[in-house]
């Protein structure tokens, strides 16, 4: 959480399309998202899971084709959630915007675990 906080934070300082009006709502919307992002990588791992296990060229397919809409649409998903919990005290900007914030967040999820995992080698 600590992390999103931080990421949210800095977006909210540097990108001008994206707005908080303070910092318990920068809070719970990390929060929001850590939720969301979440469940959007179960999905997608479930998702992956099928693709991997599909003989048929057509189950390939589908199961591409299912990924591409919940990568996709998992942005609209967000923004879609920030503006109905929080109105417009928060905005996350638009696709691009929230996009770029997801792969952010994402590659500090990452980079936590892998700092988290290689601490408990030691």
């Amino acid at each position: 959480m600590f992390v999103y906080v931080v990421v949210l934070n800095l977006a909210v300082e540097y990108v001008p399309n994206v707005l908080s009006e303070g910092f318990t709502l920068t809070l719970l919307t990390a929060l929001l998202l850590k939720v969301a992002l979440e469940c959007v990588i179960w999905g997608k791992s479930a998702i992956l899971g099928r693709l991997r296990a599909a003989t048929t060229r057509r189950a390939k397919i589908v199961a591409g084709v299912c990924l591409w809409v919940v990568a996709a649409g998992s942005k609209f998903v967000v923004l879609e959630l920030v503006a109905l919990v929080f109105s417009d005290a928060v905005s996350l900007g638009g696709f691009w915007s929230v996009t770029l914030l997801v792969l952010v967040l994402l590659a500090a999820r990452g980079g936590v675990r892998r700092l988290l995992a290689d601490q408990t080698l030691r």
